[in-house]
């Protein structure tokens, strides 16, 4: 009836109470068992909880004439349960988790700080639409420059039409000077724009 010697705490465990230890320590110095069986039953006989698996792998290796009934051997003992193993976060998780912690510090912060942020700005010409329509008013601004230039040179110089053309070009710098002139004015409302606001933020720190 030899066997090999069952794990100590393995599967379903119970409380060790006194008609297991007592069973424990009659298959401890069991001569049918073998000296594995006999050195587990010894073992178990100290633990406050004691496998099922190994206390049923006694029962069945000891003497059906000097083992207990099972049920009584088990009775009075109540189910002892493990807590699960603590899961481990993955590194990968937890830059992850670190990077959503900290977008989510930033975003407390902005919606802290929104008050008192000055807004800033837009640039010029920064969306595709005003890049177009500025596009189109410079173009049509120096054709147009480069009709009136060319009419008035015709009407000085009827039949010259090198004359003619000279004159188109020259209405057509015109027209660039013009729309340059138009843009720097331009940015300079927008910086004067700025400037206050940046003044009002630093007399407010």
């Amino acid at each position: 009836m030899a066997g090999d010697a069952p794990t100590l705490q393995s599967g379903l465990a119970l409380t060790n109470t006194d008609s297991i230890r007592s069973f424990l320590a009659s298959a401890s110095s069991d001569p049918s068992l073998s000296e594995d069986l006999q050195r587990t039953a010894s073992q178990l006989s100290s633990q406050p909880s004691v496998s099922y698996r190994s206390i049923r792998d006694l029962w069945s290796a000891s003497s059906p004439e000097s083992r207990p009934d099972i049920g009584r051997l088990v009775d009075g003992s109540v189910l002892v349960f493990n807590s699960p193993k603590r899961r481990e976060k993955s590194e990968e998780l937890q830059e992850r988790l670190r990077k959503l912690a900290d977008m989510e510090e930033r975003k407390a912060y902005r919606e802290l700080v929104k008050d008192i942020t000055p807004k800033k700005d837009p640039e010029p010409f920064s969306t595709y639409k005003d890049q177009l329509g500025f596009g189109l008013h410079v173009a049509l601004t120096m054709f147009t420059g480069y009709l009136v230039g060319y009419a008035a040179f015709r009407a000085l110089f009827d039949r010259s039409t090198v004359m003619n053309a000279a004159g188109g070009i020259l209405g057509l710098v015109c027209g660039m000077l013009v729309e340059t002139l138009i843009f720097i004015i331009r940015a300079s409302k927008e910086d004067l724009k700025s400037s206050p606001s940046v003044s009002n933020q630093k007399k407010g720190q």
